[in-house]
């Protein structure tokens, strides 16, 4: 599974990209389209201050976040 990870890039530290793989500064909108899409069963969307963001789905390791060592 292609690991998502966010680029901390927005105000605040929040992700307005992220990268996917090879792919480099996705747009948020676009990550979160593809998530409720289905094409990251790993990953969910979670609605923060009425922004949509991609989080990982819970398990028991810190490697596996979207925003690693954060």
């Amino acid at each position: 599974m292609t690991k998502i990870r966010g680029n901390n890039d927005g105000p605040g530290g929040r992700n307005e990209t992220y990268n996917i793989g090879k792919r480099k500064n996705v747009p948020r909108k676009t990550v979160v389209k593809e998530v409720e899409n289905g094409k990251h069963p790993d990953a969910h969307v979670v609605k923060v201050n009425d922004q949509k963001y991609v989080r990982d789905n819970p398990d028991n390791s810190k490697d596996d976040n979207v925003n690693k060592g954060r």
